[in-house]
C-alpha cells in the first residue's frame, strides 16, 4: 500500500509538472520534425519559398496531431480514474471488511498505534465518499485528474510545437535562397536544441550536459538524414 503524503506544495509541484511535460513533449518534435524537413527540403529545391509553405503546412498538420495526442491522454487518464472511483466505491459497499483491513495497514505503515489506527479507520469509514477518496489517493495513488487536464495538455503541446517549429524556418522567411537559409536555419536550430535539452536534462535529473548533446545530436542526425535522403533522389 502506497504510504507517500501528499502535501500540498507537492500538488503545485505536479501541476507545474504536467505543464512542463507538456512542452518538453511539443518542443521536442517541434524543434526536430520541421527541422528534419526543411533540411530535405533544401537538398532538393532551391526556393525557399517553397519550403516555408510545406514548413507551415507540417507545422499545422504536426501541432495539431500532437495537440490531439495529448487531448486523448488527458481523457484517458479520466477515464481512468473514473473508473477506479467506481471500483473502490464497489469494494467499500461489498468488501467492505477487507478495504478496513487495508485502511488499517496504511495507518499501521506510517507508524500508529494499534488504538489509534482502530479509531482512525472508525472515524474515515463514516463517510463512504471520503473513504473512496482516501482509498483512491493512499491505496491506489491516484490524485484525482484536473477536469480541464485533457484540454489544456492540447493546447500546451499544440503551442509548443508552433513555437519550436518556427525556428528552424524562420531564416527561410527572409532568405531566398533555400541553401543559404539552411546555413542560418542548422546554427539556430543546433543551439535551440542544445538549450532545450540542456535544461530538460536539468529539470528531470539527468546529466545537462550529456542530455543537451543527445538532444541536439538527435536532430543534426534527423536533418542530415532528410538533406541526404534528397540529395540521393535529386535530379
Amino acid at each position: 500500500m502506497n504510504t507517500h503524503l501528499h502535501h500540498p506544495h507537492e500538488e503545485t509541484h505536479l501541476k507545474s509538472s504536467d505543464l512542463l511535460r507538456d512542452v518538453v513533449i511539443g518542443m521536442s518534435d517541434g524543434l526536430t520534425v520541421p527541422f528534419a524537413l526543411a533540411a530535405g527540403l533544401s537538398g532538393a529545391v532551391d526556393s525557399s519559398s517553397i519550403i516555408v509553405i510545406a514548413g507551415i503546412a507540417e507545422i499545422a498538420a504536426g501541432s495539431i496531431a500532437m495537440g490531439l495526442g495529448g487531448y486523448l491522454a488527458g481523457k484517458t487518464e479520466q477515464d481512468h480514474y473514473r473508473s477506479e472511483v467506481k471500483r473502490e466505491h464497489h469494494e467499500v459497499e461489498n468488501l467492505r471488511e477487507r478495504e478496513i483491513e487495508e485502511t488499517k495497514e496504511f495507518f499501521a505503515n506510517i507508524g500508529l498505534s494499534k488504538e489509534v489506527q482502530e479509531k482512525a479507520t472508525e472515524e474515515i469509514a463514516r463517510d463512504k465518499d471520503r473513504w473512496v477518496d482516501f482509498m483512491m489517493k493512499y491505496e491506489l495513488g491516484l490524485e484525482k485528474p484536473d477536469p480541464k487536464r485533457a484540454t489544456k495538455s492540447a493546447l500546451n503541446i499544440g503551442l509548443s510545437y508552433v513555437a519550436g517549429g518556427i525556428i528552424p524556418l524562420s531564416p527561410y522567411f527572409i532568405i531566398a535562397d533555400s541553401s543559404e537559409a539552411l546555413q542560418y536555419s542548422v546554427v539556430a536550430t543546433l543551439i535551440c536544441l542544445f538549450i532545450f535539452g540542456y535544461f530538460k536534462s536539468r529539470l528531470t535529473g539527468v546529466n545537462a550536459l550529456w542530455g543537451a548533446i543527445r538532444v541536439t545530436l538527435i536532430g543534426a542526425v534527423a536533418a542530415a538524414a532528410a538533406f541526404g535522403v534528397a540529395k540521393l533522389f535529386e535530379r
